[in-house]
């Protein structure tokens, strides 16, 4: 079992959420370059992807053999895992129809729910994803990758002491820097940040034979730590010791482009993701950083409109899981405090990270509306949440 399979996949989610790129630009208005040269997006080639290859190997015998269980969780698998990897949300669609004759059963094959419970979660469908893993709990309680899947869920939702319990599992199932890492990123957010990072730079100093997926989720889960106690120097060393692994991944380039971002480095923001148009949360951090350049490049205005015309695909869908990233948009590209602040609070209604109260309380003050941040600030005490940023906007509101 691969480890990036058991990583923070539902913090990464932000960037694979299902978006049908092309039908997205159906219903906004068309944007028309200034400049016949001017790049829109960039297509990443598979035409020597030997990984696209053995996927479209394996589909092309599940059209044979469509209900060959382990065919289909083999196939769900790559999927997933490609997802991740290229930021691409297509596949998640795919692993979803290879698990059709099991979808929708009640009790499916312990292999097919605990995919089914991790695309669930892709969906922000929390709650079946959840309900999923509880039945593959107790029906594999030595499964790792059930109480890694179940500590990330309830991370996302705010449960810390239902995350930390779902961990103790982890210190059997999968002991060293999986185990380690998975209990770190629950206590970094719940009053144990300064200890966490400890720990998490003493296991990636004794676990010299961890892969690289596993010290690119340590080394990412210590940098966002550090960053939260204001350690930025430390943080950014962490995130670079993770970006020179050469293994591609979105969520750590997205959360190293937002260090960026809070340091006023809008010009290395937009040269780490200048090639990154696909996914929605990666293109959403490149426009943030060419707003911020002076003079503003013109594929600004390019990938405003995309993102623009996005959004109001999903809504049209009735997908509403990009609410953060909308938010983010509204607030800081668009201006529309109102609007933002809206959104964040639907989004404070689905999950509660770092990232989702801090576009709250932005929205509030922004709209002038303090009291609407209330939920954010009691999270905040109530969980011990350390972070350098969120208590600058916390004094910020209490002095409104």
């Amino acid at each position: 079992m691969k480890s990036r399979a058991r990583r923070k996949i539902v913090i990464k989610v932000t960037f694979l959420l299902p978006v049908v790129f092309t039908a997205t630009l159906v219903r906004a208005e068309p944007f028309l370059p200034k400049e016949d040269g001017q790049v829109l997006e960039t297509l990443r080639s598979t035409a020597f992807d030997p990984d696209e290859h053995e996927i479209r190997a394996l589909r092309a015998r599940l059209t044979s053999e469509p209900t060959n269980l382990t065919l289909a969780c083999d196939f769900a698998r790559r999927c997933i895992e490609r997802s991740r990897t290229q930021a691409d949300p297509r596949y998640l669609g795919r692993a979803q129809s290879a698990l059709v004759p099991w979808w929708d059963l009640p009790a499916p094959p312990v292999e097919a729910l605990v995919l089914r419970a991790t695309i669930k979660q892709s969906q922000h469908d929390f709650t079946n994803a959840l309900a999923d893993l509880n039945l593959a709990s107790r029906l594999t309680p030595r499964n790792a990758q059930v109480w890694l899947t179940r500590s990330t869920v309830l991370t996302v939702l705010g449960d810390y002491a239902g995350a930390r319990k779902a961990c103790l599992p982890l210190a059997q199932l999968a002991p060293g820097p999986i185990a380690l890492t998975a209990v770190a990123s629950v206590t970094s957010l719940n009053g144990e940040a300064e200890r966490s990072c400890a720990l998490l730079q003493r296991t990636l100093e004794g676990n010299n034979l961890a892969n690289g997926d596993e010290k690119i989720w340590a080394l990412t889960v210590l940098a966002e730590a550090l960053e939260r106690l204001g350690r930025f120097p430390e943080a950014e060393a962490d995130f670079k010791k993770a970006l020179a692994l050469g293994q591609r991944d979105p969520y750590l380039l997205g959360a190293y482009a937002d260090l960026l971002l809070d340091q006023g480095r809008a010009q290395e923001a937009a040269e780490l993701l200048k090639n990154e148009n696909r996914a929605d949360g990666l293109l959403l951090r490149l426009a943030l950083a060419e707003s911020a350049i002076c003079p503003k490049p013109a594929a600004c205005d390019a990938h405003m409109a995309v993102l623009k015309a996005r959004f109001e695909a999903g809504h049209l869908r009735g997908d509403f899981v990009h609410q953060r990233e909308e938010a983010r948009f509204e607030l800081h590209l668009l201006n529309e405090s109102s609007e933002a602040l809206l959104l964040a609070q639907a989004n404070w209604q689905v999950q509660h990270e770092p990232a989702d109260l801090r576009i709250l309380m932005e929205s509030a003050l922004a709209a002038r509306d303090p009291g609407a941040a209330q939920p954010a600030l009691e999270f905040i005490r109530t969980n011990r949440l350390e972070d350098v940023q969120l208590a600058k906007l916390a004094q910020q509101l209490k002095d409104k």
